[in-house]
């Protein structure tokens, strides 16, 4: 199947606040037997580890969830916030557990499936959401622990952005500060940007 090429393992080792930005523009893609279908990452989050609250392994919290967080960069870090799976790039190094949260993603390839898959009528709200866009991509909990640089679910090269934004994170009210820090990156004017 594999149309693209994915990128290399040492792309991921890179400091997490500038993974979040060179992610954007890359092509997240995800192959299952019906077909693969893929999307052009707009939107990112960074979560830097135990110094930030905001962070699931805030104070190097180590649990069976965040375990894969305690890898090496280039990781899958799949997890369930109420019904919707979300999905990380795990950035930092080994026990340095840090990610990037992959937030919107402008549809690509598969746009039946993601239709399908999502049950939505608009382009708009098709992926432009942390949540969205793992359904519409097919990418679930079964993920968890697999590599970004190998199928089925990758990341291979797509367009460098003209402008990149930047600005506080969404959705994390009870992080003390963190809740201001400007982790959030997200191309500039694109559409499929989830606020």
């Amino acid at each position: 199947m594999n149309k693209y090429k994915p990128v290399g393992n040492a792309f991921f080792e890179q400091p997490t606040l500038t993974l979040a930005r060179n992610l954007l523009g890359c092509l997240l893609v995800k192959e299952m037997d019906e077909g693969a279908a893929s999307g052009f990452i707009v939107e990112t989050e960074a979560y830097r580890g135990p110094l930030d609250k905001a962070a699931h392994s805030f104070n190097n919290r180590r649990t069976k969830r965040t375990e894969v967080m305690f890898r090496e960069a280039g990781h899958v870090y799949t997890y369930l916030m109420h019904t919707h799976c979300l999905v990380n790039v795990v950035s930092g190094a080994v026990d340095t557990p840090e990610v990037v949260l992959i937030r919107a993603v402008e549809p690509y390839d598969g746009l039946d499936l993601m239709f399908e898959r999502r049950g939505e009528k608009t382009m708009k709200n098709l992926t432009s959401g942390p949540g969205k866009l793992t359904k519409a991509l097919g990418i679930n909990m079964n993920d968890y622990g697999r590599r970004f640089d190998e199928p089925p679910i990758y990341i291979a090269p797509g367009f460098a952005p003209d402008n990149i934004s930047s600005g506080p994170r969404i959705g994390i009210p009870n992080s003390g500060e963190a809740k201001n820090y400007p982790w959030r990156f997200w191309v500039t004017g694109n559409m499929y940007v989830s606020r």
